[in-house]
């Protein structure tokens, strides 16, 4: 663009959890849209690899790692200022409950991309598979949510899944009423946003991606390769396979399990996101094996679509990702299981410069309705990403971009509490991110999971109706 445009000031305190590849592409960020001294910004890291980049923007940087024991006292002193400071947390390991907490008790806004627990809670064997969900971490967010009422707004998870595909999501019902002829009236509440996905007859959604960047060098073996942070892959890989849970669906996998307290939109399942596939579809590629990495949308999403009756659920769609990451990914995940999932001693993120080609394919996939399937959604190049910002890849653009709408809309309404993506203003955060996203476009298909079976080794279990998800579910 010719001249970016500033969306807000800022004159207080700025503090930036993390410099990895979605805080190297934030910052710019920041700095082009928000009008603030880079001096207000302090980025709190604890490794130095990257203090170039701060020195070069004229920010802060502290090398130290937060932790339980020193959270707190560290915000305390960079946010006791006069002005209301901003938190924007993109680490990992950095308990975000907590520092929800700590952002209320010192007027801060605050932005993340994931409700991330403190160190230990991904890999600890004693808590069992249910504890490790991400259920469990978004009911105690939720709990936290209902315990402190409306106050100074923090936007949970703010990136690009969680966080773009919920305004995709509502985007694309708007389009499909509009494209199928239904009578409807653009809705204003949780409610009636349910109501239009269960009158269009929403069976449920996959948060499709398919990931075609190619590294210039090929993957050094031993070495875990991908697009983002791979100790973010790599926890929630290892978590338990997760979905919003939909009222059509007619039987649980053997191997899914129901949680027993909270919203029960969402079932587990007892194998790690990361081996567990699913059948799927994006634009261009077509159809596809996704893994069924668990993310906080698929839970939101169901959770936000339901529809009750006399207090029982009348309508909920079921929500899962199926992600085909890049293929240094893969090839890294099956070295990693294949040594029983030992944690890669060797890790690298690719940056923009060290990716020869490709896209990011992001979108979400509403099937079951009239019209069988429709996927909306950023058709992200890198080349386009490069030329768009600073540090950025294909996949690191549409999380940053969104991050960027996360903190614009908390500043623009600052008194709202702790809110979910869904609740936002759908419409004002994709106009912020639309020009750092590619193509964003629709597209119908005529797929569905039986297509995807090859009939050597046994059919779908439900031939009647498709859109069943031990259709999609691929057995192992």
């Amino acid at each position: 663009m010719a001249q970016w445009p500033i969306y807000a000031t800022w004159k207080g305190p700025i503090v930036m959890v993390g410099l990895g590849s979605i805080g190297r592409g934030t910052l710019p960020l920041i700095l082009r849209h928000i009008q603030c001294d880079p001096k207000q910004i302090t980025i709190v890291e604890p490794l130095t690899d990257w203090k170039h980049l701060a020195d070069k923007y004229g920010t802060n940087f502290k090398q130290i790692g937060l932790t339980e024991d020193n959270y707190r006292t560290v915000l305390d002193a960079l946010l006791s200022g006069p002005e209301q400071g901003l938190i924007v947390n993109l680490s990992v390991d950095v308990g975000s409950v907590d520092m929800m907490k700590a952002a209320r008790e010192l007027n801060a806004l605050y932005v993340d991309t994931v409700i991330e627990p403190w160190t230990g809670f991904y890999y600890d064997s004693k808590r069992g598979n249910a504890a490790r969900t991400n259920y469990v971490l978004r009911e105690n967010m939720l709990a936290t949510k209902r315990k402190l009422g409306k106050g100074v707004t923090a936007v949970s998870c703010c990136g690009a899944n969680p966080g773009m595909v919920s305004w995709f999501m509502k985007q694309a019902l708007l389009n499909l009423a509009k494209e199928t002829g239904i009578k409807f009236e653009k809705p204003k509440t949780q409610i009636q946003w349910a109501k239009l996905a269960k009158k269009l007859g929403v069976k449920g959604i996959h948060i499709a991606e398919r990931d075609t960047q190619v590294a210039v060098k090929p993957k050094d073996q031993d070495t875990f390769v991908n697009t983002w942070s791979v100790e973010g892959f790599v926890s929630e890989g290892k978590q338990p396979a997760e979905l919003g849970w939909g009222s059509h669906e007619k039987k649980i996998p053997g191997i899914g399990r129901k949680h027993r307290f909270g919203s029960k939109a969402a079932i587990y399942l007892e194998s790690p996101g990361a081996t567990t596939k699913v059948r799927s579809w994006v634009p261009g590629i077509g159809p596809q094996y996704g893994f069924l990495v668990t993310h906080n949308e698929a839970i939101s999403i169901s959770d936000y679509y339901t529809v009750k009756t006399a207090g029982k659920v009348a309508y909920r769609p079921t929500c899962h990702y199926a992600y085909h990451p890049c293929n240094d990914a893969v090839l890294s995940l099956h070295e990693m299981f294949g040594r029983g999932g030992t944690h890669p001693a060797k890790q690298h993120i690719l940056t923009a410069e060290e990716i020869s080609s490709g896209q990011d394919l992001l979108g979400v996939l509403l099937y079951g309705h009239k019209k069988n399937a429709y996927w909306y959604g950023s058709e992200l190049s890198i080349e386009e990403a490069r030329n768009l910002a600073p540090y950025s890849s294909a996949t690191s653009l549409q999380v940053t971009s969104a991050v960027l709408a996360g903190i614009i809309w908390a500043i623009e309404n600052p008194n709202e509490g702790i809110v979910e993506t869904d609740e936002v203003d759908f419409e004002r955060c994709l106009q912020i991110q639309a020009p750092y996203l590619g193509k964003v476009r629709g597209h119908y298909t005529d797929w569905t999971p039986l297509d995807s079976y090859d009939g050597l080794f046994g059919g779908p279990s439900d031939k009647k109706d498709p859109w069943q998800f031990t259709n999609i579910l691929v057995s192992t």
